[in-house]
């Protein structure tokens, strides 16, 4: 993909140059588009009757519905002009269409055209091929209780599934046209009566400044869109649940969804959020509060854990228990290697097993992480490379980085271990202290459309803390997040002494 400023939108064949208005002749419209489609093979030109042309683009046509409802109803009579085919096909939409720009975006959406020789004009059939999976259960957000449902390719489809949890007027979903070659449809949805008309505006300003030639997947639209897109944390949470998306739009959130891709994207996002499932939402008040603390304690642990380890053993001896002190002496006997490279060393190889176990097929990658990372590991200690005590520390590190809900910040949980460690590793617990006040100071700086990234906490707003770090009762629930500045602040009436 290239980012093109500036560049205004061309045709299908990127440099060809298109007429203004449909020729009369059946020769000169079938040049014009051979010429377009610089005679590609899937193009299909036929004369089913002597004055009638029908032209469309195999892969993307439903051929039971070209059959049925075009071909034999014209080839069963005797067609004389365009108004008379009009009247004579039984296919559901038809459109009359003088503009050939229109006409070739028609052909790559689906539709077959028909043209009566002689006519300035022509005929677009609606007969789009249904090119999806069927709906499956999420993979990268599953849980016990609750939807079992999630997205497909299907931007109508995933629509559907929205509206179907959400029986609203209120339910609006405005399409926009993203990129000069892939033309990828996106919906940006919100709720009319609850969402922000500053937010809404400032997400399609953004979508609409954007300049590409092509965009696939919903990933790439968050980084164009992100406040800062230099920053390692996301901003826009993706996720392929519709209850999740559901319940995030009646929040005041606003939602974008592109023809292709299987993931809605989230905004605003503030971080808080990210340590939160929807799974919450459905289990008692008191689990949800204690989930949502061990999800933060993790990636805390998971950061600064194997640090802690180094700074420990290079400059800080005195802070180490003694009932520790004699058997990790005695394990870090035979390494032969400063602890900053030994840890640096066991943190890439617990990497390669995890990229190595995403690339290869499902049953033979968890295989190969766990029965590489037995083997590995035991083959390190008694070769003297690294110590017991350090194979547990990096052990558990990962183990911890799993518990974020969020795939997107589990990855950068994953890669701030290094800097830290290496700053661990040359200024010991001041090193330590000043990783941490860099990753704040960046945080305290961040904003998602907008909002500040570390709300309700800076600036602080007292009442979302109640579905923040931890989770009231749901009666305690009744309004929305003022991150999101919602038109509407109540989800329902508050108890009597609450409001």
């Amino acid at each position: 993909m290239f980012l093109k400023k500036g560049k205004k939108e061309q045709g299908p064949s990127g440099n060809e140059k298109t007429i203004k208005s449909f020729p009369a002749s059946k020769e000169e419209v079938i040049s014009f588009f051979r010429q377009q489609f610089h005679s590609a093979a899937d193009l299909v030109i036929k004369e089913v009757c002597p004055h009638l042309t029908v032209l469309y683009l195999e892969p993307l046509i439903d051929g039971q519905i070209l059959r049925e409802q075009i071909l034999q109803p014209v080839q069963n009579k005797e067609i004389h002009s365009l108004e008379e085919l009009y009247s004579t096909l039984s296919v559901g939409d038809v459109n009359d269409e003088k503009d050939p720009e229109k006409a070739l975006e028609s052909l790559l959406n689906g539709s077959t055209l028909l043209h009566f020789d002689g006519t300035p004009r022509v005929l677009l059939a609606s007969t789009p091929q249904s090119i999806t999976r069927s709906l499956s259960t999420p993979e990268l957000e599953s849980q016990v209780i609750g939807m079992q449902v999630a997205f497909n390719e299907s931007l109508s489809t995933n629509i559907g599934l929205l509206r179907k949890l959400i029986s609203s007027t209120s339910f609006c979903h405005d399409q926009l046209v993203i990129g000069h070659q892939s033309k990828s449809r996106a919906s940006i949805v919100y709720l009319k009566e609850i969402a922000s008309e500053e937010l809404v505006t400032a997400v399609k300003d953004r979508i609409q400044k954007i300049s590409i030639d092509s965009l696939i997947d919903t990933p790439v639209l968050a980084e164009l869109i992100e406040d800062n897109s230099l920053s390692i944390f996301p901003q826009s949470i993706l996720t392929e649940r519709p209850d999740r998306v559901a319940s995030q739009l009646m929040n005041g959130k606003i939602a974008i969804l592109i023809d292709g891709s299987s993931h809605a994207l989230l905004l605003p996002n503030p971080l808080i959020e990210f340590f939160q499932s929807k799974e919450d939402q459905n289990i008692r008040w008191q689990i949800a509060t204690f989930l949502r603390l061990l999800r933060i304690g993790s990636m805390v642990l998971s950061i600064f854990a194997t640090s802690f380890y180094v700074a420990a053993l290079t400059y800080h001896y005195e802070v180490i228990p003694q009932p520790l002190l004699v058997p990790l002496g005695e394990s870090r006997s035979r390494v032969p290697f400063p602890p900053i490279f030994e840890t640096l060393l066991l943190e890439i190889v617990i990497e390669l097993l995890r990229e190595a176990g995403a690339r290869l097929p499902t049953k033979v990658g968890q295989t190969m992480g766990i029965v590489g990372g037995i083997v590995i590991g035991t083959a390190a200690v008694q070769a003297g490379f690294t110590s017991n005590i350090l194979i547990i520390m990096i052990a558990l590190s990962a183990l911890a980085s799993f518990t974020s809900p969020s795939y997107m910040l589990g990855n950068v949980i994953r890669l701030l271990r290094f800097p830290i460690i290496i700053i661990a590793g040359l200024l010991g617990f001041y090193g330590i202290m000043l990783g941490f006040c860099f990753i704040l100071i960046h945080l305290l700086r961040q904003s998602t459309l907008g909002v500040p990234y570390l709300a309700p906490f800076y600036p602080p707003r007292y009442k979302d803390w109640k579905d923040s770090i931890i989770r009231f009762p749901a009666q305690f629930l009744y309004k929305r997040p003022d991150a999101t500045r919602p038109q509407d602040s109540y989800k329902f009436p508050p108890s009597e002494g609450e409001g």
